[in-house]
């Protein structure tokens, strides 16, 4: 038992957790607990980013690529608002994040003090759970609590606000071994389980799905086992890229609204769909009404709130999704499908994906950043048509090797989220993919991978306009680029050597892969802005609210227009 200052309690009680990383930014009211983090600087590294939002992104990334409770740490006011961006980004992709700030004394709480802000009420609709501590006696079970929460069941991000008097004060602390985390398994039901069975079993044209709940609970070799056993095709969502192996033979690619035809028409098609750890996105469902229209759907989630929350399903086994797949497996005996899987594999030779290939592309570069990685890197992205072409063409083959914001579709997420993942694996190659849209919004953070020679591999892919929304212009809206055009005098080069960084300009195919090889071998924070055409588009693609079968591509275009002119 030892008598501590709260600012103490703190730093014990992140060392009891296991953390050893923790990004953020100081302030007036959160001076007290980087005082003690000054005394403890050789057992918890501090990142010092350049913006609390690169903070909360780089405390998100480090927990997607570890699987540990990421932290990040922020003073009061605009500190802890800043915050804000990064805490809902993982909130919407289930992310276990403790953030910590700091607010201003108990006695001038409600009297809009100085750099005042009840954060805990911001943050209330997009965090699993928030605290407000102003009595230091419950500080430590407090943040215990929190760190709990964060990790068990759905994972998601939890806040806790300590007022400044709190982390002056002084209290007894005792440390505590942290409760073991377990599984969640009370609700998985055995007639739930039966009745799955069952549906599998009678059916000829079965269907996997795979989303960031297998990623979460760690159930890529049971999806593998489950998928061999019952020989069924499995598409993934953005979220899911990794849990099944990208080069597998019933691997079909990514569903939804830039999704593969193979896995848009399969699902059609299927007359049992399985959702392992997905929630329906509408990008992934597109017109609800109309999805997956012939086959019956089986959901497997641990959180009960999503079963028939944006799609009606027949059926449903609630928990831990590893569990529940090992009780399926233990239940299946191996079931022959060869007839469906053929019709599958013609479907992938009748509509591969398709780029022009005498030209530097998006898709050109995602497919050598393939080729020098030998898939074996962490791939951080920004939001974007570079964020589809990454899921398209880079070929995962391992959970937690994709991290990006599905949820929310954050621009600015990705480069704090490889400064995260790098922390957190220092023994793997992680590249940001950027347009020079979200390459704006926070590349300030470069100047953060230098400071702490954090070699990280920034790539720009810079169509000087806003990729993405030109495209539904073009499409959709008469081509009237109502202020998505970027071109000006911005030159990302200069800005990233003025930074620190390496930096290189490519303009040609043949340019490409020498810079990339350089980048890595160079082991320093490296920057490449690559330049591509501004009319680039992400194919194949589903209309807004449109049934993802209705997924067209530039070949669709054309054959469209030459019937029109006909």
């Amino acid at each position: 038992m030892e008598i501590l200052t709260g600012s103490e309690i703190v730093v014990q009680c992140l060392k009891e957790q296991g953390v050893d990383t923790v990004f953020g930014y100081p302030g007036g009211t959160i001076l007290n607990i980087y005082d003690a983090l000054y005394q403890h600087q050789d057992e918890i590294t501090h990142i010092l980013t350049s913006h609390e939002q690169g903070a909360a992104h780089a405390a998100d990334g480090y927990a997607r690529a570890t699987g540990k409770v990421g932290v990040c740490m922020a003073t009061s006011g605009p500190g802890a608002t800043n915050l804000v961006t990064g805490i809902a980004t993982a909130y919407m992709d289930s992310i276990p994040m403790v953030a910590i700030t700091c607010n201003v004394a108990v006695s001038l709480l409600g009297k809009d003090s100085f750099q005042e802000i009840d954060i805990a009420g911001v943050t209330m609709p997009i965090t699993k759970y928030n605290f407000i501590v102003k009595d230091i006696k419950k500080l430590a079970s407090t943040l215990r609590r929190a760190f709990r929460i964060a990790s068990t069941g759905r994972p998601g991000p939890v806040l806790v606000d300590i007022t400044k008097d709190v982390t002056a004060a002084k209290c007894e602390y005792e440390y505590q071994e942290p409760e073991a985390i377990v599984r969640q398994t009370e609700t998985i039901r055995e007639e739930d389980l039966n009745r799955a069975v069952e549906m599998i079993r009678n059916a000829k044209k079965p269907f996997i799905v795979v989303g960031g709940g297998a990623i979460i609970s760690d159930a890529a070799d049971e999806i593998r086992a489950f998928a061999k056993k019952i020989q069924a095709p499995v598409a993934d969502t953005l979220m899911g890229k990794g849990a099944f192996d990208g080069t597998d033979a019933l691997y079909t690619g990514m569903i939804g609204m830039h999704g593969t035809k193979t896995s848009n028409f399969g699902v059609t098609e299927s007359d049992l769909l399985i959702v392992a750890g997905a929630r329906f996105s509408d990008r992934v469902v597109g017109n609800a009404s109309k999805f997956a229209k012939n086959a019956k759907i089986l959901q497997l989630d641990v959180d009960e709130v999503e079963i028939n929350k944006n799609i009606m399903v027949d059926a449903s086994v609630i928990g831990d999704l590893k569990v529940i797949l090992r009780r399926l497996n233990a239940r299946m005996d191996p079931l022959n499908h060869d007839e469906w899987l053929a019709h599958i594999e013609r479907m992938k030779d009748m509509y591969p994906l398709r780029y022009h290939k005498e030209l530097l592309t998006g898709p050109y570069i995602i497919e050598t950043i393939y080729k020098v990685t030998e898939g074996d890197a962490i791939i951080t992205t920004e939001v974007g048509q570079h964020q589809m072409w990454a899921a398209q063409y880079y070929k995962f083959k391992k959970p937690r090797t994709l991290l990006t914001s599905g949820g929310l579709g954050t621009m600015g997420y990705g480069l704090g989220a490889s400064l995260g993942a790098k922390m957190g694996c220092k023994d793997k190659t992680v590249f940001n993919i950027a347009g020079d849209g979200c390459f704006r919004m926070n590349m300030n953070e470069i100047a953060t991978a230098t400071r702490y020679n954090i070699p990280i591999i920034q790539v720009v892919v810079n169509n000087h306009v806003l990729g993405m929304v030109r495209q539904w212009q073009t499409l959709f809206y008469g081509k009237r680029y109502s202020h998505t055009v970027l071109n000006d005098s911005v030159d990302f080069v200069k800005l990233a050597e003025a930074m620190g960084a390496k930096a290189y300009r490519v303009t040609k195919k043949e340019e490409l892969e020498p810079a990339l090889r350089e980048a890595i071998a160079l082991n320093i924070p490296v920057v490449i802005e690559c330049q591509i055409n501004c009319d680039d588009k992400v194919f194949p693609m589903v209309p807004a609210g449109a049934p993802i079968e209705d997924a067209f591509d530039e070949t669709d275009l054309q054959i469209k227009s030459s019937d029109e002119i006909r």
